[in-house]
């Protein structure tokens, strides 16, 4: 799938003279990149997925709890 992605002059240079060293493309300097930032980051969001369903309330009416404190 194509992405269009803005980035500065500076950084585009460097994704450059990268893919020239290593003799690949930029879009494989990208998809490299991203691939290992979403490594990096899955870890956190794996952790948070049904973190609530041990809890003894309800998290609906946990949250309206706490916001009706703020009225």
């Amino acid at each position: 799938m194509r992405t269009l992605v803005d980035l500065p002059e500076s950084e585009l240079e460097q994704l450059n003279i990268l893919s020239r060293a290593r003799k690949v493309s930029r879009a494989e300097l990208i998809r490299q990149a991203v691939s290992g930032y979403l490594a990096q980051n899955k870890a956190g969001l794996d952790d948070s997925f049904g973190i609530w369903k041990k809890k003894a309330v309800d998290g609906v009416k946990y949250q309206e709890r706490l916001r009706s404190e703020w009225e």
